[in-house]
């Protein structure tokens, strides 16, 4: 997530101090980020656009204790307060402010604590890492917690739910733009000592398993072509469930999708070959990739 580096101690659920209004302090938390995902989040109604909010900060937070320059015998303990707090949460008496902004909506849209609890142990795992090509296993397990969970999430408070074939689509769409994410940020992972890249496809490819030498390797886009074969089956896949969902209500969703297609397209063009540079798109290409995902056609 980009943004502003925050002080270690505004992560702690005992921050801010005072009286501070939940949905304010939420919405002020997703304004900072800057995220790609606002666009998407605004066209909400006031209740459900206050609810994504709480579920993107909360989320913020965790991925910035997880990402940040912080020694261990500080990430876990805040990963554990947090833990906490999401336990006082489905208790009835949330001490944060993000986790009093979270009280509505898990109330109003029956989010589920497992979800949350998800969400946190993914984080674990880059808090306790860095994540150096996981297993296939490993890499299901962590896009399920960080992506899949928040895609669940997510469309609840969309009002888009609708059972197992949301749960499908859900998914289907986290674990595409997941992989996305590792596709287009190969070098920006290894500057941090990551690599998300499946061991079983790096070694498949003759490539080490080495953070520092793997995005080098000549034999690179071999990995991500298969890996960008399977991003593409899952956008596929999160197609075929548009038809079963009020199309109104699964509009974020739609919006998250076509940029990062667009994502997909720019890699595969290149051939995957990496320049260094980090893959970018213009805020109108954005916006204009994010209306074409809005009007996707089933597959």
């Amino acid at each position: 997530m980009s943004g502003a580096a925050p002080d270690w101690r505004n992560l702690s659920p005992d921050y801010p101090k005072g009286a501070a209004e939940p949905t304010a302090r939420a919405a002020e938390i997703v304004n900072g980020a800057k995220t790609s995902f606002a666009a998407g989040m605004r066209i909400l109604s006031a209740p459900r656009r206050q609810g994504i909010y709480a579920l993107y900060a909360f989320c913020r937070i965790v991925d910035d204790i997880a990402d940040e320059d912080l020694p261990q015998d500080r990430r876990r303990p805040l990963l554990d307060a947090w833990a906490a707090e999401i336990d006082a949460l489905y208790a009835g008496h949330p001490r944060s402010v993000v986790g009093r902004a979270l009280a509505g909506p898990v109330a109003r849209y029956g989010l589920e604590r497992v979800e949350f609890q998800h969400i946190i142990e993914g984080m674990r795992m880059d808090a306790e890492g860095p994540v150096v090509a996981p297993t296939a296993a490993e890499l299901d397990a962590y896009i399920r917690r960080v992506a899949g969970a928040v895609g669940i999430l997510s469309m609840h408070i969309f009002g888009a739910w609708r059972g197992a074939v949301s749960e499908r689509f859900a998914l289907a769409l986290a674990e595409a733009l997941q992989l996305v994410n590792i596709l287009r940020d190969i070098e920006a992972d290894a500057a941090m000592g990551r690599l998300y890249l499946p061991r079983e496809e790096l070694e498949r490819a003759g490539i080490p398993t080495d953070a520092a030498l793997a995005p080098a390797a000549p034999e690179l886009p071999q990995v991500c072509e298969r890996l960008g074969a399977r991003a593409r089956a899952c956008f596929a896949e999160a197609r075929r469930g548009i038809a079963a969902h009020d199309r109104l209500a699964l509009a974020p969703a739609l919006m998250m999708m076509g940029p990062y297609e667009g994502y997909l397209a720019r890699m595969e063009s290149c051939g995957w070959q990496r320049s260094g540079a980090p893959y970018r798109l213009a805020r109108g290409r954005k916006l204009l990739l994010g209306l074409r995902g809005l009007l996707a056609r089933p597959a």
